[in-house]
């Protein structure tokens, strides 16, 4: 059985970040053997849009109040699962979902894996790459490392999490 990799990352909210997960991304974290955990994929997309197509109302809060808490439930699932994290760090500052997760992984002794190709400036000064405790949970999680390039993930991903 390969082992699967949970991406972490906010790349599913927008058109340009699901181009890059799925046609760059992923593709090349397949090409090494791994399997893939995809937490957009975790609860169907179809549940999600039936709530959103409601108008404004205390029912659609509701329901959106209930689907939140599934679809934390079935990404910690797919954490658990997970044989370690991919996690995408760009932007002027990492994703809040995607530090819980990286927190949350590291918290369970499993291995990080974190790309940065954003070359803005993230932290709270110059010795961190991104925010200092998402740093410290990275690096110290077993193997742990950031990468700032597609073409360094081969490598990386055998490096921290062995073979598929």
């Amino acid at each position: 059985m390969t082992k699967e990799l949970y991406i972490a990352g906010p790349m599913g909210f927008s058109e340009a970040g699901r181009d890059f997960m799925y046609n760059r991304l992923m593709p090349a974290i397949k090409e090494t053997g791994f399997s893939i955990i995809d937490p957009w994929k975790l609860t169907p997309q179809e549940q999600i849009d039936k709530i959103l197509a409601m108008h404004l109302s205390p029912e659609k809060q509701k329901a959106l109040a209930d689907m939140n808490r599934k679809i934390g439930s079935k990404n910690e699932e797919g954490i658990r699962r997970a044989f370690g994290i991919v996690s995408m760090l760009d932007g002027p500052d990492v994703d809040s979902g995607t530090a819980g997760e990286i927190g949350f992984c590291y918290g369970l002794g499993k291995s990080v894996l974190g790309y940065r190709n954003d070359f803005r400036l993230s932290s709270e000064n110059i010795g961190a790459k991104v925010n200092i405790q998402v740093e410290y949970f990275i690096l110290n999680s077993p193997g742990g490392e950031i990468i700032s390039s597609i073409s360094e993930l081969p490598s990386a991903l055998t490096r921290i999490f062995g073979t598929p």
